[in-house]
């Protein structure tokens, strides 16, 4: 019964790791190759982020590569506010293994 009760755990963690597709026409060029980008949060690691992908889609990763997208400067009204930042993971599969990011977990 503990042994289910860790994989509850993990299975949540992995939820929290993948945020969302990151669907953007720069985004959509890379599903050619075999890519797929997701929002992350910005504690997520490379590894941890393997292991979400892996687990919740039943694929293998070839790798993965981070960027964190710094928040803009914004002025509504005359106050100045702050966007922000944002972490994204391009997610590179292995040959032959798709993903389809129209669809939900």
């Amino acid at each position: 019964m503990a042994k289910a009760k860790k994989q509850d755990n993990v299975q949540e963690w992995m939820y929290e790791v993948i945020t969302a597709p990151h669907i953007t026409e720069k985004a959509t060029l890379g599903s050619e190759h075999g890519q797929v980008t997701f929002k992350v949060p910005l504690w997520a690691t490379k590894p941890k982020i393997k292991q979400a992908v892996e687990t919740l889609f039943d694929v293998k990763v070839k790798g993965v590569n981070t960027s964190i997208l710094k928040g803009k400067t914004k002025r509504f009204k005359g106050s100045i506010g702050r966007r922000s930042d944002q972490k994204k993971a391009v997610v590179t599969l292995e040959e032959g293994q798709t993903i389809d990011v129209g669809t939900g977990v």
